[in-house]
C-alpha cells in the first residue's frame, strides 16, 4: 500500500464491530490506521466526552459519524434527535455527519408491516422539508449532514433515497459545506447513471465508502457487505470517477456482514488494509 494510501484508509467502526470505540481506537494506532468512521450509540456506550478524548490523544481523525437522519416519519422528535447528532459530530470534529433518510413511514427495518404510508413521494418531501431545518443548524456548527443513497432493496425501510442522483437534488438547495452525499460502492454500483452523477456531485462528495457487494446475498441482505475483492463489484472505475471529481478525503472501509464480524478484528483489519492496498489505491 502507497504511503498515500495509507494515510486515506479509514476504519469505518462496525467494519470491526466487537471492538469499542476504545478497542477500535487503540486497533487503529496500533495498525498504523489514520482515521475512523464512528456510530453514534457506540459513541454513548464510550461517552461523548471520552470518545474526543480517546480520539484526540490517538491523533485520529473522524472520517463520519453514523447515523442522523429517519426524518420520513416527520415530527419534533426526529428534528431534536438529529439536532442531537449534529452536536455530537461537532464535538467530534467530524468530516462529516452520514445522513440515512429513512423508508416509508410505519415500516420498521426487520419488523412486520402494520400500519404504514405507502406516500413514497410523500415521505422524499418530508425529507426536504427536514433538511430546510437542520442544514442552516449544521452550518452553524461547522458540521456537514452527508445524503447517503442506499441500494434499492433498502427504500422500504430505510432510505427512500435510491440514488446519486436524488441524494443530489435533495442536496442542491444547500451549500456544498452544509450538505454533501456519500458514494459508497456497495449501493451505488449498479446504477447506470452513477459515473454521470459522481461527476454532477463534484465538490459535494462528503465520503466515499467502500465495500463489495456479494452474490449470493444473504438470507438478511443488511449483512451482504464482503470485503473488497469477494464480490461483484469493479472498484478501479469508481474510485477514478470519484477522485476526477475532486474528491481528496478519507476512504472508509464500511463492512456489515456476520462473518466478518465474527472473525478476529486485528486479523480483519489486516486482510481490509490489503484489499484496500489492491483495489482501491488512493
Amino acid at each position: 500500500m502507497s504511503g498515500r494510501s495509507e494515510r486515506r484508509f479509514s476504519l469505518n467502526q462496525w467494519t470491526t464491530k466487537r471492538w469499542s470505540v476504545a478497542e477500535a481506537v487503540d486497533g487503529c494506532v496500533r495498525h498504523g490506521v489514520e482515521a475512523i468512521g464512528l456510530w453514534r450509540q457506540n459513541v454513548a456506550e464510550q461517552g461523548l466526552d471520552e470518545t474526543v478524548k480517546l480520539v484526540a490523544d490517538a491523533g485520529l481523525r473522524v472520517s463520519s459519524l453514523c447515523r442522523g437522519g429517519f426524518l420520513t416519519s416527520g415530527g419534533p422528535e426526529a428534528l431534536d434527535d438529529n439536532r442531537r447528532a449534529i452536536d455530537e459530530a461537532a464535538e467530534l470534529n467530524a468530516a462529516c455527519l452520514v445522513m440515512v433518510v429513512g423508508g416509508l413511514p410505519g415500516v420498521v427495518p426487520g419488523e412486520p408491516l402494520g400500519t404504514i404510508s405507502r406516500d413514497l413521494s410523500g415521505a422524499r418531501e418530508r425529507v426536504a422539508e427536514a433538511l430546510a431545518v437542520l442544514a442552516p443548524y449544521a452550518g452553524e456548527r461547522g458540521v456537514r449532514l452527508a445524503l447517503e443513497p442506499l441500494h434499492p432493496m433498502y427504500c422500504a425501510d430505510r432510505a427512500v433515497l435510491s440514488t446519486l442522483g436524488q441524494a443530489l437534488d435533495l442536496a442542491e438547495p444547500h451549500p456544498p459545506a452544509q450538505v454533501g452525499v456519500v458514494v459508497d460502492t456497495f449501493h451505488v454500483w449498479w446504477d447506470p447513471q452513477v459515473f454521470q452523477q459522481i461527476a454532477r456531485a463534484g465538490g459535494r462528495i462528503a465520503s466515499y465508502q467502500v465495500c463489495d457487494f456479494l452474490s449470493p446475498l444473504p438470507a438478511d441482505v443488511l449483512l451482504g457487505r464482503g470485503v473488497m475483492g469477494d464480490g461483484v463489484i469493479d472498484f478501479a472505475p469508481l474510485t477514478r470517477a470519484v477522485a476526477e471529481a475532486g474528491y481528496t478525503g478519507d476512504i472508509e472501509v464500511e463492512i456489515f456482514n456476520a462473518e466478518v464480524w465474527a472473525a478476529d478484528p486485528d486479523e480483519v483489519l489486516t486482510r481490509v488494509r490489503t484489499r484496500f492496498g489492491e483495489l482501491i489505491g488512493g
